[in-house]
C-alpha cells in the first residue's frame, strides 16, 4: 500500500526520525495557517509548499515550491491545489491534486555546508534479506546516479539474525564523506529509519533527499513509503491512511471481491487462477499478436459469484476486444467457472466480444458441459496454445 509523503513522514517520526515539522492543508486559507503555526514553532521564514499525490517526481511537475512569504504559501497552495499534475511516475492525464504538505524551511543558514544524500531500505529478493541503499549525491534520480556513476551507489545487506549492527551504520555515514557531529547524527537516523522499516512491515523507505542541515542536524526531507498489504492486518492505524483516490478505480472495485487485478494497455482480457499462470498466459498472448488488457487472477476458490464480477470488470475496459478465461482446476473446480460465465452471460446482458475458454482439471468436463448447452457463443478451447490461436483468430475478425 503505498502512503502520501505525509502519512509516512508520521511513522517516520514515531520511531524517532527527524522530519520537518510538516502541516497538510486542503485550501490556501488552511495553508497559510499551517505556514503560521510552523513559523511560530519554528521561526521558519521560509516553508515548502508539496502537492501530495501517490507519485513521484513532483517537482518536475511543478507540484513542489518553495515560498518566501505567507501570500507566496497562499499563492502556491491555489496553484498546486486542483491541478492535474503531470510527473515521470504518473500517466499523461496526471493525478488530481487533493491537498498539499506546508514544511519548515531545513536550508536555512549555519556554520557548515547543507547536504544532500540518498538513502532507501528494501527487500533484496535475490539474497532474501533486507538491505539499505544510498549514495552521497542525493536529490536527484537514483537511476541516473546508478549509470552515470555505479562508483557512487552503496549497499548494505542487514542479516536477519542480527538486525542492522552498529558497523554498519557506521560504514554508511564513513561512505556519505561524514565526520563529526553529523557523522553521529547520520549513524542515529539510520538506525531509527531501519526500526521504522522494520516495524512498519514496510517493503519500502526512499528518502530522496536527506539533509544534512547547516547546523549537521539529519532530516528526511522526503518520504517515499510503501507497506506491505499482507502485513496491515496487524497496523489497522495504517490500514486506515489508505488513500483510495489515489488508486485505479476498477482495481478498488476488484479488490472488495478478493480479486487480483491490474490494468494493462492491451486488447484481450484475461481471467485466469493464480498468479504464474495467470503471468505465463499473458505472455502466450503477445507470442501470438495479442497484447494482454489486465492481470485477473480470480484465486484458487473462485466461485460463480466471483467469476461474474470479473467479467463485470474486464468489460468495464472499453479497450478489450475478446477475452480469455484459461482455468486450471486445482483446487476451484472448473465447473463453478463455468456457471459463473453462464450468470455472466444472463445478469450483465449482452456481451459483445467474443470470449475463449479453456478448461482443465477438476470437473473441466462437467464445466465444458455446463457451456455447451447453455447455448452461449463461447469459443473453447483444450490446449492452451489453441486458445492463444483463437484470440489471434477473433481479434482479425
Amino acid at each position: 500500500m503505498n502512503l502520501h509523503e505525509f502519512q509516512g513522514k508520521q511513522i517516520l517520526s514515531g520511531y524517532g526520525v527527524s522530519v520537518p515539522l510538516g502541516i497538510v492543508a486542503d485550501s490556501p486559507a488552511k495553508a497559510v495557517e499551517a505556514a503560521k503555526e510552523i513559523q511560530k514553532k519554528t521561526g521558519s521564514d521560509r516553508w515548502a509548499v508539496k502537492a501530495q499525490i501517490h507519485a513521484g517526481g513532483r517537482g518536475k511537475g511543478g507540484g513542489v515550491k518553495i515560498a518566501k512569504s505567507l501570500e507566496d504559501v497562499e499563492k502556491f497552495a491555489d496553484q498546486i491545489i486542483g491541478m492535474m499534475l503531470v510527473t515521470p511516475q504518473t500517466s499523461a492525464e496526471g493525478k488530481l491534486v487533493r491537498r498539499v504538505l506546508i514544511e519548515q524551511n531545513i536550508y536555512y543558514p549555519g556554520p557548515s555546508e547543507v547536504q544532500e544524500f540518498y538513502v532507501s531500505m528494501l527487500l533484496n529478493r535475490a539474497t532474501g534479506r533486507h538491505m539499505i541503499m544510498y549514495s552521497p549525491r542525493g536529490g536527484m534520480d537514483i537511476e541516473k546516479v546508478a549509470e552515470e556513476t555505479p562508483d557512487q551507489i552503496f549497499t548494505e545487506e542487514i542479516n536477519p539474525t542480527t538486525g542492522l549492527l552498529g558497523y554498519q551504520a557506521r560504514q554508511i555515514a564513513f561512505n556519505l564523506g561524514l565526520s563529526g557531529t553529523a557523522y553521529k547524527e547520520m549513524q542515529k537516523f539510520i538506525k531509527a529509519l531501519f526500526d521504522a522499516y522494520m516495524g512498519s512491515d514496510a517493503s519500502l523507505f526512499e528518502i530522496n533527499p536527506v539533509i544534512k542541515a547547516a547546523d549537521d542536524r539529519v532530516f528526511a526531507a522526503d518520504a517515499k513509503v510503501v507497506i506491505d498489504n499482507n502485513a496491515l492486518f496487524r497496523h489497522t492505524d495504517i490500514a486506515e491512511m489508505r488513500d483510495l483516490n489515489e488508486e485505479d478505480p476498477i482495481e478498488v472495485e476488484a479488490s472488495r471481491f478478493d480479486l487480483n487485478y491490474v490494468k494493462l494497455d492491451g486488447n484481450v482480457g484475461c481471467m485466469v487462477n493464480g498468479a504464474g499462470l495467470a503471468m505465463s498466459t499473458m505472455d502466450l498472448i503477445k507470442m501470438y499478436g495479442g497484447e494482454p488488457a489486465n492481470f485477473l487472477d480470480v484465486g484458487g476458490t473462485a466461485n460463480a459469484k466471483r467469476v461474474e464480477e470479473a467479467f463485470r470488470i474486464i468489460l468495464k475496459d472499453p479497450n478489450v476486444k475478446a477475452i480469455l478465461v484459461n482455468i486450471f482446476g486445482g483446487i476451484v473446480r472448473c465447473d463453478r467457472v463455468a456457471q459463473g460465465i453462464v450468470d455472466a452471460y444472463q445478469n450483465i446482458g449482452e456481451i459483445n466480444v467474443p470470449i475463449i475458454v479453456r478448461l482443465q482439471g477438476t470437473n473441466a468436463e462437467e464445466g465444458k458441459e455446463l457451456i455447451d448447452k447453455s447455448g452461449l457463443k463461447v469459443y473453447s478451447a483444450i490446449k492452451l496454445e489453441e486458445a492463444a490461436e483463437l484470440v489471434n483468430e477473433v481479434l482479425k475478425n
